[in-house]
């Protein structure tokens, strides 16, 4: 799933700041090893943390239905983890790497979701939506100093983007067909009661009532 969402975003920074063809969208590590590398307009996507959100836990198992409303099978809630990722600009100028990480900024503020069109079909048929911010001041336990620091690499300016995505839960549980047929009770006589000891079938009437018909009659006298 983190691949998939990987691909919704680069889509999403694709069409607002670099198309095809004017630079590139990467996931790797900002090292200084990387950066010597680098030849070309780029914004770097680092997934530097992966933490549940835990206000989104559900629990027990919901029902999946068809067209009819008939229940298919029945499924544990998926799991939400926020993907926090470090956006940053990299080209031959500081002015050119404002205007990049500025045009970033712009193509993600309007949306609070992840367009439908760039989610993974998994995700899709949960017909959920992907919320998305960019630029909300990291927990404080996450200093994007320290996180500059182990990468190894010069502090640059920088975007805080977060995808909160569904995670599909397993195991799937298969329902039974759908009873389409009324129940019927087989009664016998008590020992203290009259010699009669047929069984007696007792079935629903379509006035509502209870009728006691004996086995014999119940199965057309044979």
């Amino acid at each position: 799933m983190i691949h998939e969402i990987d691909e919704a975003l680069r889509r999403v920074l694709r069409g607002a700041a670099l198309p095809e063809g004017t630079g590139k969208v990467v996931f790797e590590a900002p090292t200084r090893d990387w950066a010597a590398r680098r030849n070309t307009p780029t914004l770097n996507a680092y997934l530097y943390d992966i933490r549940e959100d835990v206000t989104r836990r559900e629990r027990g198992a919901y029902a999946e239905r068809d067209a009819r409303g008939v229940v298919l099978r029945r499924r544990q809630p998926p799991r939400w983890f926020r993907l926090s990722y470090l956006l940053t600009a990299w080209t031959a100028r500081p002015e050119d790497e404002h205007r990049l990480l500025s045009s970033a900024l712009a193509g993600l503020l309007p949306h609070e979701y992840l367009p439908a069109d760039t989610l993974p079909a998994v995700l899709r048929d949960l017909d959920v939506l992907v919320p998305l911010t960019v630029a909300v001041p990291p927990a404080e336990s996450r200093s994007l100093a320290d996180i500059w620091s182990a990468l190894g690499g010069e502090l640059k300016p920088s975007l805080d983007v977060v995808v909160t995505t569904p995670f599909p839960v397993t195991p799937v549980y298969d329902v039974a067909p759908p009873v389409t047929e009324g129940a019927a009770v087989s009664v016998r006589g008590l020992p203290s009661g009259p010699s009669d000891s047929r069984p007696r079938m007792l079935r629903r009437v379509k006035d509502g009532t209870d009728r006691a018909d004996s086995a014999d009659s119940a199965d057309g006298g044979k």
